[in-house]
């Protein structure tokens, strides 16, 4: 597949190691694992962390092409604190040299040639409005990309409206337990239970597919009218920083191949586990270990 993705690169800094990361960032390089192609959209500092993030970049082979040097705001970063359980709490300070992407309208065609067949964005990013003014140009330029929002919300970095706005946007959605019901609690609807949750908001948003992911209890799944529930895998987890973006890559893939939901909620679950294995939000992983679970 073919695929556009917006949003913030950054470095996870996690005592006195740092993690290149960003969740649109971790999702883009899990989707290239996966054999996809993919333009990412961002920005950096002038920076030594923005250098080391383009080496890094074409090291895993993904384009810089559309990634800008801002000369005038730094590398982002996201301090992170693990709990006892390798769940992550973030502290993300703004605005950063992600907040200011920009494409050149030869970017612009170029990005677009051939039309992409996906057009990834989070809720982060949108919070800067040129991001959000860049992010719905390139969504009206594709209008037959399917659109898949993962909702990550972070603390301080969303508002109800612009939620919303992105839930009307996509075609595909991903989202947590926790964000459903903060979901709920910010638009109304759905109350009961998660299926449920699912069923009424792809109803009123008209959504082909949603996931609701629950950490080791695995993920609900609803893929036009198939409802799946799908166990999580047992593993020993390092810290969870990225699990969820490449659970994001995997329920893509799946979505894309034209998988049924109980596969592409099986497999996203054993490649979301695996990751949580490592340390890291773009671990050297492979297929063979998630089929191996």
């Amino acid at each position: 597949m073919n695929l556009i993705t917006i949003g913030e690169i950054l470095w996870d800094v996690v005592g006195d190691t740092e993690h290149l990361g960003g969740a649109p960032f971790n999702f883009a390089a899990h989707l290239r694992k996966l054999g996809h192609t993919i333009s990412f959209i961002s920005a950096v500092g002038a920076d030594e962390r923005g250098h080391r993030i383009l080496d890094r970049m074409s090291e895993l082979g993904l384009s810089t092409r559309y990634v800008r040097i801002d000369k005038e705001h730094s590398t982002g970063i996201a301090s992170v604190t693990l709990d006892g359980q390798g769940q992550p709490r973030f502290a993300i300070p703004r605005p950063a040299a992600y907040d200011f992407p920009e494409l050149t309208n030869a970017d612009l065609k170029h990005l677009l040639s051939p039309p992409p067949d996906w057009i990834s964005f989070g809720t982060l990013l949108q919070m800067s409005a040129q991001a959000k003014r860049l992010t719905l140009q390139i969504l009206d330029a594709a209008p037959r990309a399917r659109r898949f929002y993962d909702v990550n919300l972070r603390p301080n970095c969303y508002e109800p409206s612009l939620v919303h706005e992105l839930l009307s946007r996509a075609t595909v959605v991903k989202l947590n337990d926790t964000e459903a019901s903060e979901i709920m609690r910010m638009f109304g609807g759905g109350r009961g239970s998660l299926e449920q949750f699912c069923r009424s908001y792809a109803a009123k948003f008209k959504w082909e597919g949603v996931c609701v992911t629950r950490g080791p209890e695995g993920c609900l799944m609803l893929i036009n009218d198939e409802y799946v529930a799908a166990r999580g895998y047992s593993i020993e987890a390092v810290d969870t920083i990225g699990a969820g973006d490449a659970f994001a890559a995997a329920f893509v893939h799946g979505i894309g191949s034209g998988w049924p939901a109980w596969e592409i909620a099986d497999f996203a679950n054993r490649v979301g586990a695996v990751v949580a294995s490592y340390s890291g939000a773009i671990p050297d992983w492979t297929i063979e270990q998630a089929k191996a679970l």
